[in-house]
């Protein structure tokens, strides 16, 4: 993959970001978007400006993160 040791290399400006709420999203919500064959960004609705973190699929794994709640697959 190219930029993989750089997650943040990655250009993102035309990511498609998915919303993943725990119910009403009243406060907010977590978004994912796939930005490359094993990176993933995450950002938060109430902050759309803030920079989305960049993980890998391991990563993503780790952190009990699952893209499929969004509605994406891995």
């Amino acid at each position: 993959m190219p930029n993989e040791t750089n997650l943040y290399g990655i250009d993102i400006t035309d990511a498609s970001f998915t919303k993943a709420c725990g119910g009403p999203c009243t406060e907010g919500c977590v978004t994912l978007a796939r930005i490359g064959d094993n990176a993933w960004a995450l950002g938060d609705s109430k902050r759309p400006d803030a920079e989305p973190l960049r993980f890998t699929t391991e990563e993503l794994d780790s952190a009990g993160i699952d893209p499929a709640r969004f509605g994406l697959s891995v």
